[in-house]
């Protein structure tokens, strides 16, 4: 058996991020998550944004997983 001593050693809080270097970070990711919902949960008939069922279909299965009606 080692007599070695544990060594202590100091810990560094990491640096606080500041808000306004995060903020744009955030805003980006809430504009690609709500148009991922709206591709995923509101792209069909009259409101799509693309022409035809090519989203619609794409997305069929992701849709039902997550309890969005689409028929």
């Amino acid at each position: 058996m080692s007599q070695n001593a544990a060594v202590p050693t100091a810990r560094v809080a990491p640096a606080p991020l500041p808000l306004r270097e995060l903020l744009p970070w955030a805003l980006f990711a809430g504009v690609v998550l709500l148009g991922l919902l709206y591709l995923v949960g509101l792209d069909q008939g009259a409101t799509s944004l693309v022409p035809g069922s090519l989203i619609h279909e794409f997305v069929h299965d992701g849709r039902h997983l997550l309890a969005f009606p689409c028929h």
